[in-house]
């Protein structure tokens, strides 16, 4: 390809082609050489794992700063603090009521489906549930007792909750509040700028990614559980595709198809890295750039959502219960399913700092209405790529919500959101954009 037609081609575009690329020759590879340990060395371990995993460091790298200094940029400018609390309500409330209808849009679809055979009851199953840490000890872990250790640790609530405080007492400061301000929105500006440089790995990055999973997982990876990972991924489709849309549309009058081709990079970026957290830089990007947020809502709705927004991690739970129950012949009354719904929706926000987070949710679900755990090992083969998916849906709901509140704050500039040309020298989409 030559220099001439790669600087023509948008961002999307080659993220595109990196995608399917790898796909291809990740598929090619596994054919021609099958369980080859040369290519597992030097290959699957080796470049594409280490092109992948620094194309996924480099945005990692940028989660912490971009997330303390865009939230003490956005919560400094509110210099009311009643418009913080009312912010702050509204997106979470906006937050957790997308994550109830997703649950229950996954419930009510596993229940027609039936995608649960209580023939693999008999399958030796073992899984190891991490504990869930109490209520409480969640609350006290909210605010940091070291807001250094926390950034150390990308301890995300902690970093927000820390940001927030910060924020409000740079707006309360007066004149050397506003130098210090005027400090941190520099700052804020370097920051996006390296996220603009560091976006160009993406198309490379996103290659290698998918290359090394098309050599190590097959069709075959489904096996017995392919009606489970096919309902899913429908639901998870509904939710993005027709949930996010309708709710853009019915709050605010704005086109839901605009929003959605504006999401495509954001969406194949989380898509490509799994990580709602590694998306976030681009998120912000495109929400200020090409959305038409202003910074000071999308630095604060957005870093949140990230932290606790999990549409499609429940999606995953509410068909997995469902799932889980009829292979075991267990019969749930409406008032588990209720149960299901609440613990699910509380449980995004109570485990949101958790490694490892949609199967610790999912062990609390479980447990709340009695069901084993040990049925958690029948999904793990296919959880890498539904977590792909669901991460994009994540990114989307995030993104919408941030829309929805900036709209309703008179943080929104239309004329923007409208261009489809609107950020496209950040972003590299103009001729996407024209398609």
């Amino acid at each position: 390809m030559s220099e001439k037609m790669q600087k023509k081609m948008g961002l999307t575009a080659k993220i595109l082609i990196g995608m399917f690329a790898g796909i291809a020759i990740g598929g090619l590879l596994r054919v021609l050489f099958p369980g080859s340990e040369l290519v597992e060395t030097y290959l699957v371990d080796g470049l594409f794992s280490v092109i992948g995993n620094i194309f996924v460091s480099s945005l990692k790298m940028l989660v912490v700063p971009l997330v303390f200094v865009s939230l003490v940029c956005g919560t400094a400018s509110l210099s009311d603090p009643g418009k913080l609390g009312r912010l702050g309500g509204k997106t979470l409330a906006f937050y957790l009521t997308t994550t109830a209808i997703a649950i229950t849009l996954a419930i009510t679809a596993a229940i027609i489906v039936q995608p649960g055979n209580a023939s693999l009851a008999a399958e030796g199953l073992a899984f190891d549930a991490k504990a869930a840490p109490p209520l409480s000890q969640v609350l006290v872990n909210i605010v940091p007792s070291n807001p250094i250790d926390a950034m150390a640790k990308g301890s995300m609530l902690q970093i927000i909750v820390f940001a927030i405080i910060f924020g409000v007492a740079i707006s309360q400061s007066g004149e050397r509040g506003a130098r210090v301000r005027n400090f941190f929105e520099d700052i804020n500006e370097v920051v996006m700028k390296l996220v603009t440089i560091l976006m160009q790995l993406a198309p490379y990055g996103v290659f290698a990614l998918m290359a090394k999973l098309a050599l190590t997982l097959g069709l075959e990876t489904f096996g017995s559980v392919i009606k489970y990972f096919f309902l899913v991924l429908a639901v998870l489709f509904i939710h993005g595709l027709v949930t996010y849309p309708t709710l853009l549309k019915v709050t605010t009058g704005l086109n839901p198809i605009t929003f959605l081709k504006k999401m495509r990079s954001v969406q194949l970026f989380a898509f490509s890295t799994a990580s709602s957290n590694a998306t976030l830089p681009v998120t912000i990007e495109n929400a200020n750039y090409r959305l038409g947020v202003h910074n000071n809502i999308s630095s604060f709705s957005l870093p949140l959502g990230a932290t606790i927004n999990m549409d499609g991690t429940a999606i995953m739970q509410g068909v997995a219960t469902v799932f889980i129950a009829q292979v075991f012949g267990i019969d749930l009354t409406i008032g588990d399913y209720i149960m299901v719904i609440i613990t699910a929706t509380l449980a995004s926000i109570g485990t949101a700092g958790v490694p490892g987070v949609g199967l610790v949710m999912l062990a609390m679900v479980l447990n709340q209405v009695g069901l084993p755990v040990e049925g958690i090992a029948l999904i793990l083969g296919v959880d890498r790529l539904l977590d792909m998916v669901r991460t994009a849906v994540n990114v989307t709901g995030d993104a919408a919500v941030t829309v929805i509140v900036a709209k309703s704050e008179g943080e929104f500039e239309a004329d923007v959101y409208h261009d489809p040309l609107a950020g496209a020298h950040l972003m590299g989409d103009r001729k996407a954009d024209n398609a």
